[in-house]
């Protein structure tokens, strides 16, 4: 008679079973396109604790146990100032789902308010980013992956649009500028948000939000009233019951893109205008 599968090993094959097309398939596809793995790397998967970064987590491992070229694995959690039950939680997850961890410590939320107390989101990202990468860095790893999906990609490029009056994607890996020979890979670039939800629920697991201190003072209260970021997801929900190939379509334009049709560009940090052929 076969053995009872534990739970966490029932986790592990529904993403390459009952979610092989919306998550596995979409992973292993970013990995390769991209080039994101390759012989030798080792790499410090980032987990916040949220679903996405514990998925990457799960999804990396399983390309570890069927690795086609050499890699190694650190599972690195940043405890930035989490409140004893969110750091907790984590710890449990990790545990339930069988991610060895290496937990450290930083300042980064009390830090990120003291710059700018208002809105330090952006600078929180910011810092947190500097110290995964260092200790990534410190630990012998020469690239960190974030757990970014499709939607972000796509959420990332409307939000350019609307809000910030420009086109720009987001790479699915980019060269550090601050840590020399350190690479950022994005391993769920092609997995859309709503399928790590269904996973997550398919699967009974609750991960930690947001845990700074500065969402939870402001949810739920008028300074919560507006997010550029949730109205562009909202807008993007109400746009696909009408066509539901608008994720995809958004996300096809970033890879391909007809620079002799646009006006200016800037590449390397220097602009350039259609003018410039335009008059040769």
């Amino acid at each position: 008679m076969a053995k009872e599968l534990e739970r966490y090993q029932k986790i592990e094959r529904s993403i390459i079973t009952t979610y092989r097309k919306e998550i596995w398939s979409p992973f292993v596809l970013a990995v390769k396109k991209y080039r994101l793995i390759e012989s030798g790397d080792k790499i410090a998967v980032c987990i916040s604790g949220g679903k996405d970064s514990m998925l990457l987590a799960k999804l990396m491992q399983e390309l570890h146990r069927h690795r086609e070229i050499p890699f190694e694995l650190v599972f690195l959690v940043m405890n930035p100032g989490y409140n004893e039950e969110n750091a907790n939680k984590i710890e449990e997850n990790a545990k339930l789902l069988h991610v060895p961890i290496t937990v450290f410590e930083s300042d980064v939320f009390a830090a990120a308010e003291t710059v700018n107390a208002q809105s330090p989101c952006y600078m929180c990202a910011r810092m947190r980013r500097g110290h995964l990468y260092a200790k990534a860095k410190e630990l012998g790893c020469n690239k960190i992956a974030l757990g970014h999906h499709k939607s972000d990609v796509i959420e990332t490029t409307v939000m350019g649009m609307l809000y910030g009056g420009q086109m720009q994607g987001m790479l699915p890996r980019i060269k550090s500028t601050n840590f020399a020979g350190m690479e950022l890979i994005r391993p769920m670039y092609c997995i859309l948000e709503e399928d790590v939800i269904r996973w997550k629920e398919y699967n009974g697991l609750d991960f930690i939000a947001c845990a700074c201190k500065f969402t939870q003072k402001t949810t739920g209260t008028d300074e919560d009233a507006f997010s550029a970021r949730r109205r562009v997801k909202e807008w993007i929900a109400q746009l696909k019951k009408e066509n539901e190939n608008v994720e995809n379509n958004i996300f096809q334009s970033i890879h391909n893109v007809q620079l002799d049709t646009l006006v200016e560009y800037k590449k390397d940090g220097e602009k350039h205008s259609f003018l410039d052929k335009f008059e040769e």
